[in-house]
């Protein structure tokens, strides 16, 4: 199962998950010699979001599942109990771990069967804000998923709180289910929702709830601080089919983080998040009441949180800050610091990754394939390495790298996610210094499971 090779490359030439090679590089990377362990258990839960009730799976029983925390260099083991009635895993989105522990069934390592439980074991090197879903079917777009925050020693520290916030998009447990949405999607050959002001960031769902930290807009979850603070905000966006236009009501944003890598501080009045993307913000708060408010794009709807330092009445669900139509931020406003930027080198090897297919039928791959662990992308451990994302389809599409982070162009920001648009191209550019087999692949997870998969695979 684990051997699935390109027709053109010997299985003998890749470097699989089980390879020694893969523990080395394991050893060589920094640790503290502390061990956090966790354990979490996926079951079926019954879940209040604010108002309405929802059969649905989670962690322990909550959404999102509790946040894990730990110090760049801690030893992450992490038990995954499966007590659904369909495999599972655990994907540990965003960090440069070991391949044999990256939670992609089929590829890096056999389904975790119902009833069975498998230990996680990995060193965290990557600080930053990352998160935890699983890889398998549409379980994303259930309850399954938590923060992970990996602290940066190196960090300076400045601010004076944290507030963690994870966007998502719910349909589970209101009728149908995202197994369901996916039959239907394919049934009637997909449904494309179109943004407004020629934006193509709609997407295929129509999504009945919307949510910040597991909350509807109508229950809203609260965060309380002082007046004068100066508050970290760490975004997460955990929708399966929806990108957030996000803005809080009376205040500018610095953007300082993409995907868990620093950038030149930037100021914004609203950062636009795609699915699988993490921002970090700073915002010093005002006196009073203010809504922290996630735009769906192209869907005519929100999520809602609320900012308190002082008295004053909460801001109802429909509030639409005048900052949601100021200054959004994009990727050429933004570019790695010095310390994390890529120095200039010319690639040792480009591959062109076609996104391909139509909402005809719903129909999605990889250069033109769907679904197909055998064509790999090939790269050697050393290599710079250029993926251009080609995307030949009227969709948007945003495209995950496991196992690595990459810089968007020659100075643009490190990042593992990037949203590529219709008929538009985004070259990525990394080092090849994780080897083993890593999943390439769209992360709206409807997209994923139609077929926009592929791999990135080093041979020896």
């Amino acid at each position: 199962m684990l051997s699935a090779c390109a027709p053109a490359v010997s299985t003998s030439r890749l470097v699989l998950p089980a390879d020694p090679r893969v523990g080395e590089v394991e050893a060589a990377r920094h640790g503290t010699g502390r061990t956090r362990s966790f354990t979490l258990t996926a079951t079926p839960s019954r879940v209040d979001l604010g108002g309405p009730i929802v059969d649905t799976w989670t962690y322990d029983g909550a959404v999102p599942g509790r946040e894990m925390r730990v110090a760049a260099g801690d030893t992450i083991e992490a038990r995954l109990v499966n007590r659904l009635p369909v495999d599972t895993s655990i994907h540990w989105h965003g960090l440069a771990l070991r391949n044999d522990m990256d939670g992609a069934p089929h590829l890096t390592q056999p389904p975790i069967a119902s009833t069975t439980d498998f230990t996680y074991r990995f060193t965290a090197a990557t600080p930053g804000t990352h998160w935890l879903h699983p890889h398998t079917g549409t379980q994303l777009d259930r309850g399954l998923y938590a923060p992970l925050i990996v602290e940066d020693p190196a960090d300076p520290g400045a601010h004076d709180a944290e507030w963690v916030v994870v966007l998502d998009d719910w349909i589970d447990g209101t009728g149908t289910d995202p197994d369901q949405v996916l039959a239907d999607l394919r049934g009637r050959g997909g449904h494309a929702m179109r943004g407004a002001g020629g934006r193509v960031l709609g997407g295929d769902v129509s999504y009945p709830h919307y949510l910040i930290n597991g909350r509807i807009a109508a229950a809203p979850t609260t965060f309380t601080a002082r007046p004068g603070q100066r508050v970290r905000i760490r975004f997460i966006n955990a929708g399966s089919d929806t990108a957030f236009r996000v803005a809080l009501g009376g205040h500018r944003m610095t953007v300082t983080h993409t995907d868990g890598y620093p950038i030149i501080p930037v100021d914004t009045d609203a950062v636009l998040i795609g699915m699988g993307e993490r921002y970090d913000v700073l915002v010093t708060l005002a006196d009073g009441v203010f809504p922290l408010v996630a735009v769906a794009e192209g869907k005519n709807a929100t999520a809602l949180a609320i900012a308190r330092t002082g008295a004053g009445a909460p801001p109802g669900p429909g509030s639409r800050p005048a900052e949601l139509t100021r200054v959004t931020i994009g990727y050429p406003d933004l570019s790695a610091t010095p310390a994390v930027a890529l120095p200039a080198k010319s690639p040792d090897v480009v591959h062109r990754v076609a996104l391909t297919g139509a909402m005809m039928g719903y129909e999605w791959g990889i250069n033109g394939r769907a679904n197909d662990l055998d064509a790999r992308s090939l790269v050697r451990e050393g290599q710079r390495v250029r993926l251009r994302f080609v995307n030949n389809t009227m969709m948007w599409h945003p495209m995950h790298l496991h196992g690595h982070t990459f810089q968007l162009g020659d100075s643009g920001p490190r990042k593992d996610t990037a949203v590529v648009l219709p008929g538009q191209s985004v070259d990525c550019v990394f080092d090849a210094d994780n080897p083993g087999q890593w999943m390439i692949h769209c992360h709206n997870t409807y997209h994923a499971e139609a077929g926009m998969m592929a791999v990135l695979g080093y041979q020896s």
